[in-house]
């Protein structure tokens, strides 16, 4: 059995990344059989439960407000929209529902509180619960533990040092900060990053060393490609080739072996023999449905359509994690704090992104 290292080195895994490809697979699919069940696969519905607006300026977001994209906006959904949309999820087969909200961080108050009652009724259904709102505290945490959440998903997005080129609201110490909050739960990490944002190697390998080197490491890496939206400021990139995603699955695969690697945004781009090669390098979750929050997605039937023709099965709920027990609102012990935590905002100029948000105007 292969143990998990926690000091990988960029050196170590740009090594990796740039193995023959056949040398690369082979690895990735002996840890990966070492450490999973090589035909089972995760499915996970995303669920876009307040679109829009965003005060961030990630260049890669068409959900930010100030890049003038065709997302339109929407409140707050209700908990009997949310409910409905999860029971349709777990008739198609997802056993995890991620909810995702357009907010820079979260606010102790009614939202808040409707989003715990979100968690607790999907729960109830015998589902996986994921969220991702943006930067918690860890009071937050704990309250978002309380009512049932399996997962709390906060990105890194990229590197360290290419994060400055990507979003100058936020400091990358956020992210970790906040990743850090969750561990003082019993929540799980769902914590990954994106590919295709003019990033070098270099940076796609320093992404992987701060995420392997949490101990304990994520429960879930997604790996995205970025899907260019128009209107914002990287509409412009390249498609990422096929080979790069294999090559960054394989590698996730090879450093963090008992991480479910989700293969998340751009699968719209992938044929299903370049997703059967991803799923061989050792992803074992996607995102089904329509849509990724703003952007398109395959159908679920053309999913299950491929898992049959490929013999894979849907991970049951529960599977690694036991089910979170549910606390009503009126027995919780964390009570909310109307905190105003200070997150850093560096202030830095991004010229590409500034030139996005001037279009329009």
């Amino acid at each position: 059995m292969s143990i998990t290292k926690h000091n990988w080195t960029k050196e170590e895994i740009i090594a990796i990344y740039n193995k023959p490809m056949m040398d690369l697979l082979y690895e990735a699919a002996s840890i990966h059989r070492e450490h999973h069940d090589p035909n089972v696969v995760q499915v996970s519905t995303l669920l876009s439960i307040k679109t829009g607006g965003c005060p961030e300026d990630c260049g890669y977001c068409p959900q930010a407000a100030r890049y003038h994209t065709s997302v339109e906006g929407n409140d707050l959904m209700s908990v009997n929209q949310v409910k409905a949309q999860a029971l349709r999820a777990k008739e198609s087969g997802s056993s995890r529902v991620c909810m995702g909200a357009a907010w820079r961080n979260v606010k102790d108050g009614p939202e808040f509180d409707q989003v715990l009652e979100m968690v607790r009724t999907i729960n109830k259904l015998e589902m996986e619960v994921c969220c991702t709102l943006g930067m918690i505290t860890e009071n937050q945490a704990h309250r978002l533990a309380e009512a049932g959440l399996y997962a709390y998903n906060h990105n890194l997005d990229t590197s360290e040092e290419y994060y400055k080129e990507v979003i100058s609201t936020r400091g990358f110490e956020d992210r970790l900060q906040t990743i850090e909050n969750v561990r003082k739960t019993n929540v799980t990490v769902c914590s990954g990053g994106i590919i295709g944002m003019g990033e070098s190697i270099e940076d796609r390998a320093g992404m992987l060393v701060a995420l392997s080197t949490l101990n304990p490491q994520p429960e879930s890496v997604p790996i995205n490609a970025l899907v260019a939206v128009e209107g914002t400021p990287m509409e412009e990139e390249k498609p990422v080739e096929i080979w790069e995603m294999i090559r960054m699955v394989a590698t996730t695969r090879i450093i963090m072996p008992e991480t479910q690697v989700r293969l998340s945004a751009g699968r719209m781009n992938m044929s299903r023999e370049g997703q059967a090669m991803c799923f061989f390098a050792g992803a074992n979750s996607i995102f089904a449905g329509d849509k990724l929050l703003t952007t398109p997605n395959p159908d679920v039937n053309e999913d299950m359509k491929m898992f049959e023709m490929l013999g894979l099965n849907p991970q049951k709920p529960f599977t690694k994690v036991s089910q979170p027990a549910t606390v009503e609102a009126e027995n919780s012990q964390f009570l909310p704090l109307g905190e105003k935590p200070k997150w850093s905002r560096p202030g830095h100029a991004i010229e590409k992104n500034l030139e996005a948000s001037a279009k329009g105007k």
